[in-house]
């Protein structure tokens, strides 16, 4: 996605809303599935359960299919998910780096790579991109009731990374090892946490005309299609 988590940005995309919403359930449930599986039952113990569970509220997603999730994972024994880091090219040497929840690695390689060559891109090897981004921990909250000050000040006592307040939000960056401790503090001293998650954030952003940004935006679309791809990065700066 456009430098977010997958449900954070696919699901304000316009048209099709049905069946985004039920891809990015799809996608949700299997992260929540395989959480399950590899740790506790339980949200308040397992980080990645907890994580995946949120993103399931934030799109809405009802209790019943949240607790069906859950349930199979004790259903699905012997099916293996792992996650999978790719790094590639897109057009105009853009950088991306693609997270994916996959059960066959040669599947989802052989499709990341071909949708890449579709629009004149490459997959990379490891390492081939990452150096083009930072791995921060993101937690927005709402900009409503909470000065600038304070969101700041919070910041800079948790041993956040940075501060930086929007129109309707305040968002901290912090190192991915700090990312859990200041959430859980956050959510005691802050007002709504609108969004949290782990993301690749571009160190430098490659501006763009009007026709390679939308030639980006639609190799980005096609990549979120796909049930294996979780989160996709990339270093774009589109045109307005």
């Amino acid at each position: 996605m456009a430098g977010h988590s997958h449900w954070a940005g696919i699901k304000h995309k316009k048209g099709r809303q049905d069946k985004l919403r039920s891809k990015i359930f799809s996608k949700i449930s299997r992260e929540i599935t395989v959480a399950a599986k590899i740790g506790s039952k339980d949200p308040s113990t397992n980080h990645r359960l907890r994580a995946a569970i949120e993103s399931a509220k934030e799109a809405n997603m009802p209790k019943d299919n949240i607790s069906r999730a859950i349930n199979k994972s004790d259903l699905s024994k012997n099916e293996n998910f792992e996650n999978l880091r790719y790094e590639g090219f897109g057009p105009k040497n853009i950088a991306l780096i693609i997270e994916t929840l996959t059960n066959n690695k040669n599947r989802t390689a052989g499709t990341i790579r071909a949708i890449l060559q579709k629009f004149g891109g490459n997959l990379g090897t490891t390492g081939s991109t990452v150096h083009y981004f930072d791995n921060l921990g993101i937690i927005q909250f709402d900009i409503n009731g909470i000065p600038e000050e304070k969101a700041l000040d919070f910041a800079t006592t948790t041993g956040a990374v940075d501060c930086f307040s929007y129109k309707n939000f305040h968002e901290i960056t912090c190192k991915k090892a700090d990312f859990y401790k200041i959430k859980n503090e956050a959510e005691k001293l802050l007002k709504k946490i609108v969004y949290s998650g782990i993301e690749w954030r571009p160190k430098i952003r490659n501006s763009l005309n009007k026709e390679d940004s939308l030639k980006i935006k639609n190799l980005l679309e096609i990549l979120d299609e796909d049930d294996d791809i979780q989160s996709v990065f990339h270093n774009c700066k589109f045109y307005k």
